[in-house]
């Protein structure tokens, strides 16, 4: 990143010197009219003089709008390094967020503290505070204690926990609801996804170090 706003600064102030280096001499139009003044002492006619006044004037306006054309340059020329460095920056940025997020997506989410409060229908995940519904809580409370046994659940299985049927009166789609609505209710779907795992065939976890759960 370092190299990188250092080749924009270095592009920039050059172009910016050899911009101001080819524009003309402020004072390149005053000169000609100051010479047009000493090689041209015999004019001294009313009209010449007028004539060699506005050419005088005229001089010094150009004279000012060239300062002001550099100001300007050098104006722009600030706001594009500035521009450019922010836009180097945020893309290191992103590219950094990126890599985070797949070596989290890798390795899973740290958890190093999972506390379910029935009586505040609240998860406390790590320093983060989940407020839940009844059913929400159940499903988390199910999940929790087959994770402490080393279970995985089938949707079908978490709805004949929950609901106190058989399991096979029960549907898997309707343990699959309650899942979703419990990703819902964790709010930021990398957290709930890499949470609440879903494993192909086998069933539902929680994807943390089960000693780290703890059900009050």
């Amino acid at each position: 990143m370092t190299v990188g706003i250092a080749a924009i600064v270095t592009l920039l102030f050059t172009a910016g010197v050899v911009l101001v280096l080819t524009l003309p001499d402020a004072g390149a139009f005053n000169a000609r009219v100051e010479r047009l003044f000493v090689e041209n002492d015999d004019l001294t006619a009313q009209a010449e003089i007028k004539l060699l006044e506005i050419l005088a004037q005229s001089g010094t306006a150009f004279a000012e709008t060239l300062a002001s054309y550099r100001m300007v340059i050098f104006v722009l020329l600030v706001f594009a390094t500035a521009l450019m460095v922010a836009a180097l920056v945020f893309l290191v940025m992103l590219v950094t967020l990126n890599r985070r997020m797949a070596q989290i997506e890798r390795s899973g989410i740290q958890v190093s503290s999972l506390i379910i409060s029935r009586e505040e229908n609240t998860v406390y995940l790590n320093t983060m505070g989940f407020k839940l519904t009844e059913a929400m809580m159940e499903t988390m409370a199910v999940l929790a204690e087959a994770r402490m046994d080393g279970e995985l659940l089938s949707g079908a299985q978490i709805e004949a926990v929950i609901s106190g049927r058989p399991e096979p009166d029960c549907d898997e789609a309707a343990g699959a609801t309650r899942i979703k609505r419990l990703r819902d209710g964790l709010g930021n779907q990398l957290v709930s996804e890499l949470l609440v795992k879903n494993i192909a065939r086998k069933g539902y976890v929680l994807a943390i170090d089960k000693a780290v759960i703890e059900v009050i």
